[in-house]
């Protein structure tokens, strides 16, 4: 029994730390200092202000190129605000930055699928799959998005 409770605590100690990450949609890696623009954009986004969030998070990437995050949450705000063509390029960034960016890819599927390119959001789909072991929140979303859409729901911008 004490063999099994030592085992338990190794394994939270281990994973622990890393959940907050993958929660947000990235991979886990260090925690950094987040960015009061970005903290800013985020509650924008929240709050629907998706056009008032980019230039925000234009200036967290000016200051931070390789944060994946922010690139991302700039094609959900673009997205949002009604171009999910000029999304893509946002969530490319975030990918060649973190390809294993899990909000990403989902982001990613629903604009395609705003594009009417349903085999590319499967392609995403198909991502997460690999990438979800256990599943995940954004594999279920996409997967739910692809059927709403076979079954002639559009995707609205908001």
């Amino acid at each position: 029994m004490r063999a099994l409770f030592l085992a338990a605590a190794l394994a939270v100690a281990t994973l622990g730390p890393s959940l907050p990450a993958q929660a947000a949609g990235g991979t886990a890696e260090p925690a950094k200092p987040v960015d009061a623009n970005y903290t800013r954009a985020k509650a924008m986004i929240e709050a629907k202000d998706y056009k008032g969030a980019l230039p925000l998070l234009q200036q967290v990437v000016a200051k931070d190129p390789k944060n994946a995050d922010a690139y991302n949450l700039m094609g959900f705000a673009t997205r949002k605000s009604g171009d999910p063509n000029a999304s893509l390029q946002y969530y490319q960034q975030a990918l060649s930055i973190d390809g294993r960016h899990i909000g990403a890819y989902e982001y990613l599927g629903e604009a395609y699928l705003m594009l009417g390119r349903l085999p590319e959001a499967e392609q995403q789909l198909a991502r997460l799959d690999s990438l979800c072991t256990f599943g995940c929140a954004e594999y279920r979303q996409l997967k739910a998005a692809i059927a709403d859409y076979k079954a002639g729901k559009r995707p609205a911008t908001n």
